[in-house]
């Protein structure tokens, strides 16, 4: 049978010539490679490791509870005994000035200890907010001179037989204490065009879509800014394109005004690395009442001191529990739960101490050259003066009510990949979250610098 026609050239194996101009290319290989597929694998290389930062403040004990206010307040108990402040005017006086920063607590009758001699108040007259405070020695004493500060513990009383009930009493106090919300918000945006792209990466499940990945990492700064807000937040208002935005007292700020700060003395090392300088810090907690467990989080300069430091005692005599065989577990069900978290543990002077590196201070890009080191929070709960009721040390507060919550609104606008509420061709992811910490006797928590 014979052919007729003529064959085209149009498709078959010949239409892949067409590809390219066979003036424009050299060598053979070079025309290969315009059909050869790319190598590419498809896994994301976490070249940083895991860099979200977030869940410190979950970790420490730090509880969620709901706020329908512009700020969260709080009280805290004072002092049961207080010191009386003054300066002395001659060897049996002294003055208290209420217009400044002093508080008249001593009454007639009130004994008072300065230095190592005792005193009893005879008398006690006021003019313009000055107290005239007179005073007779108990014993042999060493006679103040006038503008010599008084500091004294008001140690009891003496009445004489017979004699009348104090005519004035001392009130019970509470400190009052707030800290306004603050608002943090973010944005992600996708064109239709970009989100129609097919990438090499294997996002997870077999998804492509590079911005699915950008619109993670965006969710996942959001969430670490915030928790970094509430650590490192500051209780005060700025003007930002003519409106005014509220800060918020974080948990370092909150330390640094009321709390205990540990700067090292030593020449050119910042952690706390010697036992003189944990003693030293236990001596001041024990002043202000503190919780037997700690937690420390601190970087890794701080964690190796730490873990120089109780290995160079290990087995010492005199040195007490600084093994991590005699730590207590109290915070943890057990050494293997403390040891699954990270934590590595060991005791001085009727204190636990869990050690934990906090990944936020070892950052280059967040507080890795920063000044601060570490803190030891407290393992406990305190007790509201006002309430009797128990309340974490740490709280995290979001603003909601009536089933609406701004702990974390996530929403898109735009008008692909099934969202139709405006015209333009793209989606816009929109973060949004009201939030403030409050820290409760923060004198028992230490900032290492």
């Amino acid at each position: 049978m014979a052919l007729t026609g003529t064959p085209s050239i149009s498709g078959g194996v010949q239409s892949a010539f067409r590809q390219l101009d066979p003036a424009k290319y050299t060598a053979l290989g070079d025309f290969i490679n315009k059909v050869d597929r790319p190598d590419v694998r498809e896994a994301l290389v976490k070249t940083y490791g895991d860099q979200g930062i977030t869940g410190f403040l979950q970790m420490t004990g730090a509880v969620k509870a709901n706020g329908s206010a512009s700020q969260v307040e709080w009280f805290e108990e004072a002092r049961l005994h207080a010191k009386q402040a003054g300066e002395w005017t001659g060897a049996l006086a002294f003055e208290v000035d209420t217009t400044g920063t002093d508080e008249m607590y001593v009454r007639v009758n009130d004994v008072i200890l300065h230095g190592a001699d005792r005193y009893v108040v005879t008398a006690i007259s006021e003019a313009a907010g000055v107290f005239t405070v007179t005073v007779e020695a108990l014993g042999t004493v060493t006679a103040p001179v006038a503008t010599d500060p008084l500091d004294a513990p008001i140690i009891g009383n003496l009445y004489a037989e017979g004699s009348d009930q104090p005519s004035r009493f001392l009130e019970s106090n509470v400190v009052y204490r707030t800290n306004p919300y603050m608002i943090l918000k973010e944005t992600f945006k996708v064109t239709g065009s970009q989100a129609t792209n097919i990438g090499y990466i294997n996002l997870g499940g077999g998804d492509y879509r590079w911005y699915i990945k950008g619109e993670q990492d965006t969710r996942q700064r959001f969430l670490d800014k915030r928790e970094m807000m509430m650590l490192l937040g500051q209780k005060d208002t700025a003007t930002v394109g003519g409106k005014t935005v509220q800060g918020s007292e974080g948990y370092f700020a909150a330390i640094e005004d009321r709390g205990l700060v540990y700067s090292s003395t030593g020449v050119g090392n910042s952690a706390l690395d010697t036992l003189p300088e944990l003693d030293a810090i236990i001596v001041e907690l024990d002043k202000q009442g503190a919780a037997p467990e700690y937690a420390i989080y601190g970087n890794t300069t701080q964690m190796l001191a730490i873990d120089g430091m109780v290995a160079s005692l290990n087995g010492a005599a005199g040195y007490g529990n600084v093994t991590s065989g005699a730590a207590s577990y109290g915070a943890f069900s057990n050494a293997d739960q403390a040891v699954n978290l990270g934590f590595k543990s060991f005791s001085r002077g009727g204190y636990t101490f869990h050690n934990k590196s906090w990944k936020l201070l070892n950052d280059p890009t967040l507080l890795g050259s920063s000044a601060y080191n570490g803190v030891m929070i407290p393992l406990t709960s305190v007790i509201d003066p006002k309430s009797g009721e128990r309340a974490a040390a740490l709280e995290m507060n979001y603003k909601a009510v009536n089933g609406y919550s701004r702990e974390m609104e996530h929403w898109m606008t735009g008008s692909i990949l099934g969202v139709s509420n405006t015209n333009e061709d793209s989606l816009q992811f929109n973060y949004r979250s009201e939030c403030n910490l409050v820290t409760r006797a923060a004198n028992q928590h230490v900032l290492i610098k």
